[in-house]
């Protein structure tokens, strides 16, 4: 299907900053994004909390706002926009769940404030042997890949990364698959 006319026109308004483009643009295409975060999830098994939903959602419209609108101005009419948000949309849902399963792998992971409590409540020698079991592994990796896996794990992308770093961006995700490498090699005990 081609690009319709109506999004041709929110496009071009959108890119050369007419006031009010924005909010049209949100208006016209939240409903999709919600409906793509839904079907993806479902599609991988997945249960998307409406806080999830919400998150991810404001994840997408970051994601579209980020370099200038790079993800828009990057859209060549070769399909309709509501395809290519598809795509996006899909991708930005898979990127986080993969950042969301990494940062667990490495005890990592942000929770809501009633498991907060919940933990506070039994936090004890299980918790303690955890934190040690992950330090331990972080302690495997060389100091610059340990850098790099703590800002991962904080949530930064590859270009915050790479440019508090000094460091090209395309190498953050090399530099964290050898991060993992290594871990998954360190013996059993230490794992």
């Amino acid at each position: 299907m081609p690009l319709t006319e109506k999004d041709r026109l929110l496009i071009n308004n959108l890119l050369s900053g007419k006031p009010g483009a924005w909010n049209s643009f949100v208006d016209r295409y939240v409903g999709l994004i919600v409906q793509v975060l839904r079907h993806t999830a479902h599609a991988h098994s997945l249960s998307l909390t409406t806080d999830d939903i919400d998150d991810l959602t404001a994840d997408v419209f970051q994601t579209l706002l980020e370099r200038n609108m790079g993800a828009i101005r990057a859209f060549r009419g070769q399909s309709s926009f509501a395809t290519y948000m598809t795509v996006i949309v899909r991708r930005v849902l898979l990127r986080k769940l993969a950042q969301r399963r990494y940062l667990a792998a490495f005890g990592h992971v942000k929770v809501h404030q009633a498991s907060v409590t919940e933990a506070v409540e039994d936090s004890g020698p299980a918790h303690v042997d955890d934190q040690d079991e992950v330090d331990s592994l972080m302690n495997r990796l060389p100091e610059s890949m340990r850098t790099v896996v703590r800002m991962f794990s904080e949530g930064r992308t590859y270009e915050q990364i790479g440019s508090a770093l000094g460091k090209p961006v395309n190498s953050i995700g090399p530099l964290l698959a050898r991060a993992r490498g290594i871990l998954r090699q360190a013996p059993p005990s230490a794992r």
